[in-house]
């Protein structure tokens, strides 16, 4: 699928990202590989990684955050407490910011926004809570703007959101369950102001929805869905 904006977004599988910027720099969102029902084999191992941004500490989110990090000597962003936790685990670096900041990472803008969700981990068979859920607004070089909700409940400040950052494309999470479903996704959208949006959190597992057909169905007509498989991009 193409838009022309000088950047590449590949769907790994449930949350993970691959976003290849105008500027030549590789982010991975959240990944989640080795153990991902849904992560092509192809895609297990990730390379000449720059950055991760991880939104919280959940399994299907941060499972491969230290192995990455450590293989491609990249840091990890992240909420203070979830910073702190990569490095206790291993990774080489972590960066630690909070609701409200930007972080400028060689000519990327990247702002953390809220969530509404839970986040913990397993650190030596303990449940451990490492800070709150958080979103991404990741400004390229170029002046694209992605909102990477993370899992999220639908929620008001969404509007604002939109109109702070003024995001073009959203990566929204659709399974419900465990985040919004396919027809909040779509409120969310209006509420963001986006031309675009990407379904992810979906298929993955039985409980989750098994397709985007709600998303769909429910955005307005200026909005263009990417319906991806995993190991797919947008151009």
């Amino acid at each position: 699928m193409k838009i022309n904006q000088d950047f590449s977004l590949s769907w790994i599988g449930h949350a993970t990202f691959r976003v290849k910027t105008p500027g030549g720099k590789t982010i991975l969102v959240d990944p989640w590989l080795e153990e991902n029902p849904s992560c092509p084999v192809s895609e297990k191992k990730q390379s000449d990684v720059d950055l991760i941004l991880l939104t919280h500490g959940h399994f299907d989110h941060s499972s491969d955050v230290v192995q990455v990090a450590q293989e491609n000597n990249a840091p990890v962003l992240a909420i203070l407490e979830a910073a702190d936790w990569a490095e206790r685990a291993g990774a080489p670096k972590s960066i630690g910011m909070n609701i409200g900041g930007t972080y400028n990472f060689e000519g990327l803008n990247i702002s953390m926004v809220e969530a509404k969700h839970s986040s913990s981990l397993q650190e030596n068979g303990k449940t451990v809570y490492v800070g709150v859920p958080v979103g991404f607004i990741v400004k390229l070089e170029n002046g694209f703007t992605i909102y990477i909700a993370g899992d999220t409940a639908l929620f008001g400040d969404m509007t604002l959101i939109g109109e702070i950052y003024k995001p073009d494309m959203a990566i929204l999470p659709i399974g419900d369950h465990f985040t919004m479903n396919g027809a909040d996704a779509a409120r969310a959208c209006r509420m963001l102001g986006v031309a675009h949006v990407v379904p992810c959190h979906y298929k993955t597992f039985p409980l989750l929805a098994q397709n985007a057909d709600s998303l769909v169905d429910n955005l307005s007509a200026n909005i263009t869905a990417h319906i991806l498989s995993p190991g797919e991009s947008i151009e």
